[in-house]
């Protein structure tokens, strides 16, 4: 591709932003491996040096760990986990030895034969996690293969001028080593949303566009590039008309960003006088700064899953008051609903629980399931959330709730938990409110049963629409079908909405959908009195909220519930979002 026009190739955008820069390209690495024989008197020092190169990977692995967690957060930081779990699998490791010792041949070949068919078996499955793992495999593979070989890093990690990196796929290594400051965006054949090179992207603000298929057979180093993450476009020699038009929207996007940061101050108030609250979703402590930074009112949802990963022992009561307390009198006199946690079995420290395999996690033993099966760590949880209590903000809610024995059996341990501390003289507040997450259909479906026995509902909307129109929202195939807008999802959120009202409670949306603003007309015509979204979201769905009337939203939701399809919905819902704030939809 060597003339000057402009050439337009269409992926997946999985990182906002635009860049343009030179290409350098980066053609598929693979380090051959040569298979040669060795004595039996070799087979301790073959070992020796697969020992050493383990060693050296993991301590490259933890560097490139700690290098992110400490440049945009341990939650992204977590997806080596998984890369660490390859060099300590003592089942691939024996494989290898076993094969070293039968076959008499040089390590790096065994590695190389025994992990790529593990890979092999893994990307077959029709399992996205699975496939994930598989990656995982590969990547790690590859370096430690380039270890026991002695051979340096990719050279494209320490490139010193700017750049568009375009490969065939971006292994996590790769996006964490590159030198960021040097890579403006980023485009490769492979990927997908929720592949970890996205995920990593979007962390380190780099625009990105995944899954342009051959992209790297049509490409040379040295061209010039637009990388368009938000509408996943990669633009070769764009005219002056195409940046001049590029320029304008970043400019665009600029000037609105600069105007939704005067709104932090500012009340959700509609244009009618109603007020909505909104509030952020947190994972991690140090997100507490991003809740005020942007303008919310206290914090909607606050998954405390982070306190019981990647680490070999459960935490204390004492650890859990400390976090929940210190985090509650950061965003005092606003509230902080702490949901207790949501995970299964298989997340928890090692040896801690004794759980087996399960073949679909997402409809399995997690959540408020496992906590009523180990009503030990449940209390604990329970009563550090109790003695923080004592701040006068902490609200607690249980996630999946599926009817109302599981409700009811939830409410005893939380009563047997206060009583506790009672007997023990530790204070509490003398009212905690709780509430229900309605992520479930048959939840939404008896949602006036529930409202009658809660003081509020919170509607996770990312799993409700999963598990009511049965799509994997991490399987690309069925990707098309995750649809917020279908007429099966507004049904659910009225009849929660409505039961909510009906009994006196209120009721929020912590889900993705309180974060579109495309959508938030939809939720407010339905009658949700909260939004929480990630704290970054918040300003643009303040704005929103300011821009529309009560009235034109329950006229709105009139309009779709006599509709058929969710783009018709979506349709009609955009264009009152079009009408009033425009400017955010771009």
């Amino acid at each position: 591709m060597s003339d000057n026009a402009e050439i337009r190739f269409e992926g997946i955008g999985v990182s906002p932003g635009i860049a343009f820069g030179r290409v350098h390209l980066v053609r598929e690495d693979i380090d051959e491996v040569v298979r040669y024989q060795i004595a039996p008197s070799q087979v301790t020092d073959e070992i020796g040096r697969f020992e050493a190169g383990l060693i050296q990977t993991r301590m490259q692995i933890l560097e490139m760990q700690q290098r992110i967690a400490e440049s945009i957060g341990a939650k992204d930081a977590a997806i080596f986990d998984a890369h660490l779990l390859v060099v300590e699998d003592r089942t691939l490791i024996d494989e290898v030895l076993r094969k070293l010792k039968t076959d008499l041949c040089n390590v790096e070949w065994a590695f190389q034969e025994v992990a790529t068919r593990y890979a092999e078996t893994l990307s077959k499955i029709d399992d996205p996690y699975l496939r994930e793992r598989a990656l995982d495999i590969q990547d790690v593979t590859k370096r430690v293969i380039r270890n026991l070989q002695g051979k340096a890093p990719k050279a494209f990690l320490s490139l010193s001028q700017p750049h568009i990196l375009i490969a065939h796929n971006l292994t996590p290594s790769d996006t964490a080593s590159m030198n960021r400051d040097n890579v403006l965006g980023i485009a490769t054949d492979l990927g997908s949303r929720t592949s970890h090179a996205a995920i990593l992207a979007r962390s380190l603000n780099i625009p990105a566009v995944l899954g342009l298929h051959d992209i790297t057979a049509k490409m040379e180093t040295g061209q010039h590039v637009l990388v368009d993450g938000s509408d996943g476009w990669l633009i070769v020699n764009p005219t002056p008309e195409t940046l001049e038009r590029y320029k304008q929207i970043e400019s665009r996007r600029a000037k609105v960003a600069a105007q939704l940061k005067q709104l932090r101050e500012t009340t959700s108030i509609t244009r009618d006088g109603r007020h909505i609250v909104l509030s952020a979703n947190i994972e991690l402590p140090e997100e507490v700064d991003a809740v005020a930074a942007n303008g919310a009112e206290g914090i909607g949802l606050y998954r405390t899953e982070f306190l019981y990963l990647n680490r070999e022992t459960l935490p204390s009561e004492e650890e859990q008051y400390e976090t929940y307390r210190k985090v509650a009198e950061r965003v005092r006199p606003n509230p902080l609903i702490i949901r207790t946690f949501d995970l299964g079995g298989d997340k928890l420290a090692a040896g801690a629980v004794d759980i087996g395999d399960e073949l679909n996690p997402f409809l399995g033993w997690r959540a408020i399931r496992f906590c009523l099966e180990n009503q030990d760590i449940f209390q604990t949880q329970l009563r550090a959330i109790l003695r923080a209590s004592t701040v006068g903000n902490v609200k607690v809610m249980f996630p999946m709730i599926s009817g109302l024995d599981e409700l009811r059996r939830a409410m005893v341990v939380l009563e047997e938990s206060k009583q506790q501390l009672r007997s023990s003289k530790i204070e509490m507040a003398e009212k905690v409110e709780v509430g229900a997450m309605v992520e479930i259909p048959s939840a939404a479906i008896c949602a006036s049963a529930l409202a009658r026995e809660v003081d509020f509902f919170s509607i996770g909307t990312n799993d409700l629409i999963q598990y009511a129109l049965a799509v994997d929202r991490v399987n690309e195939k069925i990707a098309y079908l995750y649809e917020p807008t279908h007429p099966a999802i507004l049904r659910l959120l009225k009849m929660v909405a409505d039961a909510a009202h009906a009994n006196h409670i209120w009721v929020g949306v912590c889900g993705e959908m309180a974060g579109d603003v495309a959508l938030v007309p939809l939720l407010l015509g339905l009658g949700m009195d909260e939004l929480s979204a990630a704290a970054t979201l918040v300003p643009r769905v303040k704005r929103a909220v300011q821009s529309l009337t009560i009235p034109e939203c329950r006229e709105l939701v009139g309009e779709t519930l006599k509709l058929n399809t969710a783009s018709e919905i979506l349709e009609r819902c955009l264009q009152l979002a079009d009408n009033r704030y425009g400017d955010l939809l771009g």
